[in-house]
């Protein structure tokens, strides 16, 4: 009885169709089902690596140091002996982890010390970057046209 009381756009098929599908879409916005979405691993700043950061030590110049790390983040003119290495990974839905790495040098430009302020995970594939790949070596051919 108090459907027929409604104006009559309310009571068609495809209304009911239509404010159906408007709130299906409402509460997926409101979805509490988490990781649903795929999230990318983004990494922020310069990549830092734990055997990089090892091979800094007391004695480096500026350029050598700028080699391994690359160009640092922040360098002040103010503070010149001091460069900061900002790392930032964010892995999908967990917490971002920052690591930041002072290099303090001295007024030649040798390093003298540095600050790493959370340990960085190892990486067990590193290694095989610099693995030596030989081949057997293939004579040519003598084909048709050769000498």
């Amino acid at each position: 009885m108090w459907l027929q009381s409604l104006p009559s756009i309310f009571r068609k098929k495809s209304f009911h169709l239509s404010f159906l599908m408007l709130c299906i879409t409402a509460l997926s916005a409101c979805s509490t089902i988490q990781r649903v979405v795929y999230r990318i691993d983004v990494p922020q700043g310069n990549y830092l690596e734990a055997d990089q950061v090892a091979q800094v030590k007391k004695g480096l110049t500026k350029t050598q140091v700028q080699y391994l790390l690359g160009s640092p983040v922040l360098s002040t003119f103010n503070q010149a002996n001091k460069w900061y290495y900002v790392f930032l990974q964010q892995n999908a839905y967990k917490k971002p982890v920052q690591h930041t790495l002072i290099v303090n040098f001295n007024n030649q430009g040798i390093v003298t010390s540095t600050e790493l302020s959370k340990a960085l995970p190892a990486d067990p594939a590193a290694a095989v970057n610099n693995t030596v790949i030989s081949t057997k070596t293939v004579e040519p051919s003598k084909g048709l046209f050769s000498w």
